[in-house]
């Protein structure tokens, strides 16, 4: 494995082993990511990579495209019948153009939107200033409730009802409560809104019934296919027929061109794992570990934001403990267990200090972790924001993580190769 590439490019070769090696050496807590199966791996490095496929199956702008299209037939067929909906696309590059390609389907530039408060756990692309979506629409942020830190409806209603969007997108990137899409998506048709959910972080749950459904009660779903779902780097949309020749025109030609065919037939691979029984199973365990987490952070009085979780994500107030999110972050980083800082809601920190870190389960759910390991790692992670960062405490928690680690090997025949 990888010989060519260790001959050609040496430099490149050693970087992939180093990270490979990272990967299992560190607990990665990063809510966002995942370790995808050696199926969707091997998927991703195959010739597909070389294929021009413009266009959609049986509708190419280029020859040569009979068994890509197989491939990208597969993906979508599996996607709508992961999801239960009408129409799948499995082109879009990223979350963020699947988002932007969704907008622009249903509504013109320049149209009013709401959005999730990037500071308070939503994403850049529902509404941010320095974001596509803050720049071509007129955008009102909605938020938590400043004492439960949740979404609260009535509230909701009251903005949506004042402000009168064209469109609003519920989702978020950093929001640890299950989302109410039956009764927010009523709230927002109810004044002749478009809704679109983006379920990037909890698409897994959505998939195996294990999180509220959004598809029938929103316009257009979007998520990315590599969070919970397990698949490759990618985006996903979602939607009902009517909206289906939209949406495809507004990602190819409104804002891509070529689709990654080998990383399409990757997301085929992750679809059909992820229609197998085990894979709710494997969500199941997601929750259970986040569940365990929260457990072991409650009795340590580690404070959480809205008080735990319903989902994959915990999102700690480390500022309680007089820290900050950056250096709490780059403490545990030394200890090697991997997490990002984060804005907490209302939030006095900068973005780039924060008063928060987000932590999620996934990816230690991938490498067989059951909930009595996950609260060990709690224990570890509450040891040093407890001990304010303390050098002593962190050198001893890298020692237990780097024992700890050999029980749960990730990619072994790739880092065989160093």
């Amino acid at each position: 494995m990888l010989e060519h590439l260790k001959t050609v490019d040496p430099e490149i070769y050693d970087s992939i082993l180093k990270e490979t090696g990272r990967q299992h050496d560190k607990l990665e807590l990063i809510a966002s990511e995942n370790f995808v199966s050696e199926a969707v791996l091997e998927a991703m490095g195959t010739p597909l990579t070389n294929k021009y496929a413009e266009g959609y199956p049986k509708k190419r702008y280029y020859g040569g495209c009979e068994y890509v299209d197989i491939a990208e037939q597969l993906a979508i067929d599996r996607a709508k019948q992961l999801f239960g909906a009408d129409h799948a696309n499995v082109q879009p590059h990223s979350g963020s153009q699947a988002n932007m390609a969704s907008y622009m389907a249903l509504i013109e530039p320049g149209s009013k939107i709401m959005g999730m408060d990037l500071s308070q756990g939503g994403h850049l692309t529902h509404g941010s200033p320095v974001n596509f979506s803050g720049r071509l629409f007129e955008v009102q942020s909605y938020g938590v409730n400043r004492e439960t830190h949740q979404i609260e409806a009535d509230e909701f209603r009251k903005q949506v009802e004042e402000f009168k969007p064209a469109m609003v997108i519920l989702g978020a990137s950093a929001y640890p409560r299950a989302i109410d899409f039956k009764t927010l998506g009523e709230i927002i048709h109810s004044v002749g809104a478009k809704a679109v959910a983006d379920i990037a972080h909890i698409a897994g749950m959505v998939a195996v019934g294990l999180h509220s459904d959004p598809v029938p009660h929103m316009d257009i779903v979007t998520t990315t296919t590599h969070k919970t779902l397990r698949g490759p780097r990618g985006g996903l949309i979602l939607c009902k027929e009517e909206y289906s020749k939209a949406v495809n025109k507004n990602i190819f030609p409104g804002s891509q061109g070529g689709p990654l065919m080998h990383v399409i037939a990757a997301k085929a691979v992750a679809f059909h794992e992820a229609l197998q029984p085990e894979f709710k199973v494997y969500q199941q365990q997601i929750l259970d570990n986040a569940k365990a987490m929260e457990e072991t952070f409650s009795q340590r009085d580690i404070r959480m934001i809205s008080g735990g979780t319903d989902n994959h994500l915990i999102l700690l107030d480390v500022g309680h403990n007089g820290l900050t999110g950056k250096a709490s972050e780059k403490s545990l980083d030394l200890a090697s267990i991997t997490v990002n800082k984060n804005m907490i809601p209302f939030d006095e920190k900068s973005p780039f200090v924060t008063s928060g870190i987000r932590i999620g389960a996934p990816a230690l759910t991938s490498r067989g972790l059951k909930q009595d390991d996950m609260k060990k790692v709690a224990n570890w992670i509450a040891d040093i924001i407890e001990s304010k960062l303390d050098e002593s405490v962190i050198e001893s928690v890298a020692q237990q993580v780097k024992e700890f680690v050999v029980d749960f090997p990730l990619y072994t025949r790739w880092r065989e190769q160093s």
